[in-house]
């Protein structure tokens, strides 16, 4: 018995998806779903939380990218016609402290040294005249400090000494003795744990080479360098290292690469930033100079880090303008500048420059807003300068009334807008719950976060799993609230 054979039947038309671009039943289309699920479970689990712990101990937190932002609005607490945002690098504008916190007579030509919550003023001048006088108070995490108390004074009066803490110790280097001549003695404190200090020595063994006064000092992780200075006559190219021993003793000073011949320094001030050794400002054979010279640090077996070679900058690598007896710092990475005397040597300046090296140790130029300056009227040189946390000090100097025995701070922490609109992301709020209360609550918040979301994945899933009895699930709820 013959049959008929089944025909092809009518085709079968393939689903399209992503608008008609993907098969529906390909390994394409199947791909991009695996790829956005995996964002997805990436958003639910990891990213969320994360915005929650931060939504609770910080004041703003971003939702996307909202580096470019057109609409920028700034706390109050920024200032009046501060920019908003600030550009990187910047402080607030430098308030001055009240009267109660004065040193107890002017002073000028002093150090400001940090030793635990600790600051000490070391020395300087007082009617023309150095002295022995050291004065300490404590510094609170807020930028407030306690009135001045006299501390144990130097072996002897000394002025424009080059002063840095290094390994537990500070030290006092060179300086201008009470009949006005340089001096190369070293003097020696070691602060207790609570920076209160014990008896000043003088260290035969870290006599300097030659006597200098207005040297620039910085640290380096394995001892210091003292770079030019005046030995009476006039500034100096010297450069000496003293290295620290494996008990954490500075040894005698050795020489190390001078400065250029045409480029000697005083009153300039000196900051190690990686491998490259900054001295900017200072007094130079001509007078105050904006000259900016790097010294390429290297390592050798025996001396430790050396000098290699010194470079002289040029065109925006050096400062805007010539300064010398400026107040300096570095925080961050950033060499700060404020003050000093201008060209003529003698006329407190107000302004503040800042730059920030690159990696490769160069300076592309320096900053400078006018909130960040000092009054005009006032001006500063002379003045010593710290950090401490977020705030900046700067405790006495000469301004253009005369030697002062006052202060000012500045915050290096502007605060960010709190609230910014980008083109693909915004920043917005927070609760800025502080203290270790903050961190908990802020940990509980991304654990419950991270929860519910993975539930929800849970749910998702099991949907997803059983579609059909998801779609009559979902049209009894339907027909209920109709």
């Amino acid at each position: 018995m013959t049959e008929r054979a089944l025909g092809r039947g009518a085709p079968q038309a393939r689903r399209r998806a992503l608008f008609g671009l993907l098969d529906a039943g390909g390994w394409s289309w199947a791909t991009v779903k695996a790829f956005c699920w995996f964002l997805l479970v990436i958003m639910l689990l990891g990213y969320i939380p994360d915005r929650a712990y931060y939504f609770t101990v910080f004041p703003t937190i971003d939702l996307g990218i909202s580096a470019v932002s057109p609409i920028n609005l700034c706390p109050p607490e920024n200032g009046a016609g501060f920019p908003c945002p600030a550009p990187p690098g910047s402080t607030l504008a430098w308030q001055p402290s009240p009267g109660q916190l004065a040193l107890p007579v002017p002073l000028t030509g002093g150090a400001v040294v940090q030793s635990g919550t600790s600051l000490l003023y070391i020395g300087g001048s007082a009617g023309g005249k150095a002295t022995a006088a050291v004065e300490q108070t404590s510094v609170t995490p807020d930028g407030n400090f306690s009135p001045w108390q006299a501390a144990k004074p130097l072996p002897a009066p000394r002025t424009d000494a080059a002063v840095a803490f290094l390994s537990g110790s500070i030290y006092v280097i060179g300086g201008t003795d009470a009949s006005g001549a340089p001096t190369d003695t070293v003097f020696v404190a070691t602060p207790d744990a609570n920076g209160n200090l014990g008896d000043w020595t003088t260290a035969d063994g870290l006599k300097l080479p030659a006597a200098r006064t207005g040297a620039a000092v910085a640290a380096a992780g394995d001892g210091l360098f003292l770079v030019g200075g005046s030995d009476g006559k006039g500034p100096t190219a010297t450069v000496w290292k003293a290295t620290l021993d494996s008990k954490g003793n500075l040894g005698a000073w050795q020489a190390t690469q001078p400065l250029p011949a045409a480029e000697p320094r005083s009153d300039a001030a000196a900051s190690l930033q990686g491998s490259y050794l900054f001295v900017y400002g200072g007094t130079g054979r001509g007078g105050p100079t904006a000259t900016v010279l790097r010294g390429v640090v290297a390592t050798e077996k025996t001396a430790g880090s050396v000098i290699g070679h010194w470079e002289i900058g040029g065109g925006a690598t050096n400062l805007p303008a010539a300064r010398s007896r400026a107040a300096s710092f570095s925080a961050n990475g950033t060499l700060y500048l404020v003050g000093g005397v201008g060209p003529d040597g003698t006329t407190p300046q107000n302004e503040m420059y800042w730059a920030t090296p690159d990696a490769s140790g160069n300076i592309a130029g320096w900053s400078h807003l006018v909130n960040d300056d000092l009054p005009a009227s006032l001006g500063l040189a002379g003045g010593a300068a710290t950090t401490s946390g977020t705030h900046a000090f700067i405790v006495g100097g000469t301004t253009r009334q005369g030697v002062t025995d006052g202060s000012i701070r500045a915050d290096m922490a502007p605060q960010p807008p709190f609230f910014a609109l980008g083109l693909v992301g915004a920043t917005i709020p927070a609760l800025a719950i502080k203290g270790e209360v903050g961190q908990q609550l802020g940990y509980l918040a991304a654990a419950g976060v991270g929860t519910v979301d993975f539930v929800l994945l849970i749910l998702v899933g099991v949907a997803m799993a059983h579609p059909e009895r998801t779609r009559e699930l979902w049209a009894r709820l339907r027909r209920r609230r109709a």
